[in-house]
């Protein structure tokens, strides 16, 4: 029996490209202006250093501030990076400047299973911050009411099995009370490690890589109650 679902966000409850078409292409826009704003706010000076132990101590805000682009440019998944992409974010989200994509299906399926009984927590690369942002301000409205936790690489890299280990002492359960929802076929194979249960969502039918996960193109689509 299904207890608890653990879902990512990019390409399977939201459109990938809103990360990379909309959410990056602003923090990208607004980063320099930002970062010299916040020099010396303490909510940003922990990333900031953090920046520059991978450069160097003696790097100049110019260079963390080109650090910081490359990172976007490239999608490096830095965790100073993308704390403060969430404290720029936040102001769009804030100001109305756009919502937060959610697919339909996965909006009405995710409402089914919160009304059920079963624990939904989000699991995705992109800060604890930057997730209840966008689940705060979606199409839907605040969706944040939905889910009982939510992970970032905070508790393990995504492709790691580990991080699935991490995440079941986390929330009290064993593998086959969990099921673990992805459009990427390694992070479904390190959760399977745990006796997780997993779906692949191949929403646009794009993913040919070999895949042994039950596969669907729509949360509907997907057997739990």
């Amino acid at each position: 029996m299904i207890k608890a679902i653990v879902t990512d966000i990019e390409g399977t409850t939201t459109d990938i490209h809103f990360v990379h078409k909309v959410l990056f292409p602003y923090s990208r826009e607004r980063m320099a202006e930002y970062v010299t704003a916040n020099e010396y706010n303490p909510m940003i000076v922990p990333s900031l250093n953090e920046v520059r132990q991978q450069l160097t101590p003696t790097a100049t805000l110019e260079d963390v501030i080109q650090q910081l682009l490359s990172w976007i440019d490239h999608d490096v998944k830095m965790g100073s990076l993308k704390a403060i992409q969430g404290h720029i974010w936040q102001t769009g989200f804030e100001q109305g400047h756009f919502t937060g994509h959610v697919y339909p299906d996965a909006y009405e399926n995710l409402v089914k299973w919160h009304q059920a009984g079963i624990a939904l927590y989000i699991y995705s690369s992109g800060s604890v911050k930057a997730q209840q942002l966008l689940f705060g301000h979606s199409d839907f409205g605040d969706l944040r009411y939905l889910f009982k936790g939510h992970f970032d690489t905070e508790i393990g890299g995504k492709k790691e099995a580990t991080s699935y280990q991490n995440i079941l002492e986390t929330i009290g359960l064993t593998g086959n009370e969990v099921l673990f929802l992805s459009d990427v076929v390694a992070e479904l194979d390190a959760a399977k490690a745990n006796h997780i249960n997993t779906y692949l969502l191949n929403r646009d039918h794009q993913i040919i890589e070999q895949n042994t996960h039950p596969e669907c193109d729509s949360f509907s689509k997907i057997q739990v109650l």
